[in-house]
């Protein structure tokens, strides 16, 4: 049911804004991009992730410093991410500097300087956080289960390799930044106090009408189960991964469910019965990443090299259990879902991240439809679920 707060509109110069009015004084404004490593080719992964580094280190018209300064001497943040099929860059502000916010942003991404000094260097720092996460075991092996799940260049990190970033030339760059980074593949989403009228002709004013084409790729599925051993590390770990079983447009919302019964905080099935009830582990989560033709689960545990057997065989058995999913479970996970949402709707940045993501999508109309969206998931949806029995499973344990 779309909101009467909700406003979307599609310009003339091909960009599409969207809108949720709102009455506190602070506004969340972002530009996304329906382009993100989901589009990169093997030579070339993390381009776009080097790309997103590089559109804050200045524009033709104001330097790294004068970018940020703007924002945070204002009370604002300014940031951004890369994903798989749309990079964005966003501030969130007191609401009566909307048009710096869609200023800044409109420049950082029509105007990239593209310094040849900066660009080395930032390339280093690229390097610095590929290093980080792979030292970090909690992050490594989140990474690295997809790769286990697709082949190349799917599988691959979104920050790409060290030998791939290294590789990457600033022409290589600028090249491929302004071939696939056009207005009519872009979203200005705005959530907070503001006036929809206002927020339309300023984008109609910055954003020049520009066009490009691209098809989503072929992406290849596989399983693998690898153990890898490291030295230095006191703990081990465990992730299990899971292909989705194409539920169609449900199939979000029925891996939502199944994720908030499994592992949906500390009244879950997982938790109860691998960290209550047996002390086999401490931290245990669950995630799910779905997207136009790629969808999968992840199920993490961090535990003792010796319990690692036992809470993979109740990870898989809870799961095969799902075949059985009664009624009481589904209406719990639907009654904390539709909750949670509505605790997450507080904050502006996150509704600005949903609504763009759910645009590039399904269209942003169905962040307004997640209640019966959920409510529309069948017993049935959830069990297929259950039925799955090819698993991909990583083990980081010490050497």
């Amino acid at each position: 049911m779309k909101s009467d707060r909700f406003f979307k509109k599609k310009l003339s110069n091909g960009l599409t804004v969207l809108f949720e009015k709102r009455e506190l004084p602070v506004v969340s404004s972002a530009v996304g991009i329906n382009f993100g490593a989901l589009y990169e080719s093997e030579k070339e992964k993390g381009i776009s992730h080097l790309i997103e580094h590089m559109l804050f280190k200045g524009t033709k018209k104001r330097g790294y410093e004068e970018l940020s300064k703007e924002i945070e001497k204002k009370g604002g943040i300014l940031n951004g991410y890369t994903g798989e099929e749309a990079t964005v860059f966003w501030s969130k502000l007191p609401s009566k500097h909307v048009d710096t916010g869609i200023e800044i942003i409109s420049d950082i991404i029509l105007n990239p300087a593209f310094s040849e000094e900066e660009f080395e260097k930032e390339k280093g720092i690229v390097i610095e956080e590929i290093n980080m996460y792979h030292d970090n075991p909690v992050y490594y092996v989140h990474d690295k289960i997809k790769e286990l799940l697709y082949e190349a260049p799917f599988g691959m990190s979104i920050a790409g390799t060290i030998e791939i970033v290294k590789s990457l030339t600033r022409e290589d760059v600028k090249e491929f930044f302004n071939k696939n980074y056009k207005t009519d593949k872009m979203v200005l989403c705005v959530v907070g106090d503001g006036d929809f009228d206002f927020i339309c002709k300023k984008a109609e004013s910055l954003f020049p009408e520009s066009k490009t084409e691209f098809n989503l790729p072929e992406i290849r599925k596989k399983n693998l189960k690898i153990v890898e051993t490291r030295k230095g590390l006191d703990q081990s770990h465990l992730i299990l991964g899971i292909h989705s079983p194409n539920l169609g447009q449900k199939e979000k919302y029925a891996y939502d469910i199944a994720l908030a019964y499994l592992a949906g905080g500390m009244s879950s099935v997982l938790f109860n019965e691998i960290r209550q009830k047996r002390g086999l582990a401490y931290d245990l989560r669950a995630d799910s990443d779905i997207g136009r033709n790629y969808g999968y689960l992840t199920i993490y545990a961090g535990a003792k090299k010796e319990n690692l057997d036992e809470i993979e065989k109740i990870i898989k058995e809870e799961i095969g259990k799902l075949k059985n999913f009664q009624q009481k479970d589904l209406d719990e996970a639907r009654d904390q879902l539709i909750g949670l949402k509505k605790v997450e709707e507080e904050s502006s940045s996150r509704v600005m991240s949903a609504l763009i993501a759910e645009e590039f999508g399904e269209g942003a109309e169905a962040f307004y439809d997640y209640d019966e969206n959920v409510m529309a998931v069948s017993l049935e949806d959830v069990r297929k679920i259950g039925e799955i029995m090819d698993f991909s499973s990583l083990r980081l344990i010490p050497e």
